[in-house]
């Protein structure tokens, strides 16, 4: 099964670097040095606590409202946005959840996952039913990314 996965696109992260406001919300954007392992919501890679400077913003990843805006960080200085084929590298460590979505954005299932995250992935996208599936931080509870279908040749 491929797919990609996206968080926060550069653009966006763009945005709430140059006018340090959350998109869609106009909350503050604040900046602080990391206290944590995050990820970055663009780049998708882990901040490195007490050393990169991160963006705390409100974000929702769809345009449907669901699932509800929550918090987020991306690093305060540009990134590139994950672009890579498969699962981000730097994620795969994190407790994770996944949360199997319906087109119209109903959650279907909800899971830790166990095993290979790609023979996971690749059984709930195989399922017609699933349009997408939320990755959130397992203890945090917070938006990390969504997988969703590739186009096949």
């Amino acid at each position: 099964m491929s797919y990609r996965v996206t968080s926060v696109p550069e653009d966006i992260a763009r945005a709430v670097r140059q006018t340090r406001r959350a998109p869609h919300y106009g909350h503050p954007a604040q900046e602080e040095i990391a206290r944590g392992y995050g990820p970055c919501r663009c780049c998708l890679r882990t901040f490195s606590a007490g050393r990169d400077q991160r963006l705390l913003f409100t974000y929702n990843p769809f345009d449907s409202g669901t699932p509800a805006p929550g918090p987020v960080f991306i690093h305060a200085e540009a990134c590139t946005a994950y672009a890579a084929p498969g699962f981000p590298p730097e994620l795969r460590a994190l407790p994770l959840l996944f949360e199997a979505h319906d087109a119209t954005g109903m959650p279907r299932e909800r899971m830790r996952p166990q095993g290979s995250l790609d023979a996971t992935i690749a059984g709930l996208l195989a399922r017609t039913e699933i349009a997408r599936i939320v990755v959130r931080n397992a203890e945090a509870g917070c938006f990390i990314a969504r997988v969703e279908r590739t186009a096949t040749r």
